[in-house]
């Protein structure tokens, strides 16, 4: 089985980072932060009593209750999904593309790691009968496929999985003995949660399915490191738990008591946090609505977007136009796009997509840059796209695409 590394530029080493929300810290978050601002000590590995009951009850009014033995926190997802690679063993199956952040661990671990191709319809979830093959396949090569990592609210492509494609893999991926981890970063930036169903994972199978968090999803600036772990229960979930325990003891990885006084306050999701939140997603579902039409009616391809704070694009049908200006592949794709839009625009190789297709993941985000003031009103705004400085950088999107367009059309041979 072909791995994922990567040839002509050279292996990817780092990915982009969680796609910042753009907007100034809640002042609530801020005063909690303050007033714990004195402590200079840090929460005990794997969280206090207080953060890890506020985590317990995030997740029960989420429908999966968890006590507080079944909860841990850390610095960031990513150390909390190092320790689950660690702990589990095995080789590591992802979905083709991923979130940036889910391999470099297991290779960290010296962990092969293997994509997987992802249904038509969504990102984030490997289709069933490709993961199948997949583990088959790496069985009969001598490996030993032990953890599946998936999203059903997905960076990149912004989809959410619908639920009977989620129960197909997650059926398929328990039925060859693999343990499941269910990244649920953007569950809360749905952005339209009566017109969506999602059903993660650990509610269909919550004694195999371990749920990793981090709270800069949706509840904190993404500068404040806090992520969360619900471990399933039984025999299984309980070793698991307390391996991953001391491998955070190993690394040290201990969440500091200013952060971990906000997070614990966020996760219990008083009405100022879930007012934030609501708005902030609002903004960004119709940013990321405008951005899609922008880029679709340019000719390139994208699935609409339903959570989280991207777009993920393919250039494909312009690459005709790139290619007259020396871009050949996604690294290409990434510098050159970056440098017109004048905002990050990583590349799919980042991603795990191969590197020949031409794709990038836009943050809206960046789309939204400003003063604080300008900023916050574009929380309050019923027409945020038709404030200045947003609808400035839309037309600029929209610019540089209908130019690729238009370039791409004159590259078209006569019929």
């Amino acid at each position: 089985m072909r791995r994922t590394d990567l040839e002509g530029h050279g292996p990817v080493r780092y990915g982009p980072p969680l796609p910042d929300d753009g907007l100034p810290v809640l002042p609530e978050l801020s005063a909690v932060l303050a007033a714990a601002a004195a402590r200079g000590d840090s929460e005990p590995v794997g969280g206090g009593t207080a953060l890890l009951q506020a985590a317990s009850g995030y997740w029960t009014r989420r429908g999966l209750p968890a006590g507080p033995d079944r909860v841990v926190a850390a610095p960031g997802a990513p150390s909390l999904l190092l320790a689950l690679t660690a702990a589990l063993g095995g080789d590591v199956l992802v979905p083709r593309p991923c979130a940036a952040w889910w391999a470099p661990y297991a290779r960290l671990l010296g962990r092969p790691v293997f994509h997987v191709a992802t249904p038509a319809e969504c990102g984030g979830v490997p289709d069933p009968y490709a993961l199948l093959e997949t583990v088959r396949r790496v069985r009969d090569e001598g490996g030993d496929p032990r953890l599946l990592v998936l999203s059903v609210a997905d960076d990149p492509t912004a989809t959410v999985a619908p639920p009977e494609v989620l129960h197909e893999t997650v059926e398929a991926a328990t039925g060859e003995g693999l343990h499941l981890v269910s990244d649920e970063t953007w569950r809360d930036t749905v952005h339209a949660p009566h017109d969506t169903v999602l059903i993660g994972p650990a509610e269909m199978l919550p004694e195999q399915v371990t749920v990793v968090t981090d709270l800069a999803g949706a509840l904190l600036p993404p500068g404040w490191p806090a992520a969360v772990a619900r471990f399933p229960a039984g025999e299984v979930g309980t070793g698991l738990h307390a391996r991953v325990l001391d491998i955070l003891t190993a690394l040290g990885a201990r969440v500091a008591a200013p952060v971990a006084a906000a997070a614990g306050h966020a996760l219990t999701e008083p009405e100022p946090v879930t007012a934030r939140v609501r708005a902030a997603v609002r903004l960004h579902a119709r940013v990321a609505a405008a951005a899609h039409t922008a880029v679709v009616s340019a000719g390139a391809l994208a699935r609409p977007p339903r959570a989280g704070r991207h777009l993920y694009v393919d250039l494909g049908p312009l690459r005709g136009a790139l290619g007259a200006h020396g871009v050949g592949d996604a690294q290409d794709l990434e510098e050159f796009l970056s440098a017109r839009l004048g905002l990050p625009a990583p590349g799919g190789h980042r991603f795990g997509d191969d590197l020949n297709a031409l794709r990038v993941r836009l943050s809206t985000g960046s789309l939204l840059a400003g003063t604080d003031r300008e900023l916050e009103e574009c929380l309050s705004s019923p027409t945020p796209l038709e404030l200045p400085h947003v609808h400035r950088a839309l037309i600029t999107l929209k610019s540089v695409f209908d130019d690729l367009r238009d370039e791409a059309q004159r590259w078209e041979p006569p019929r």
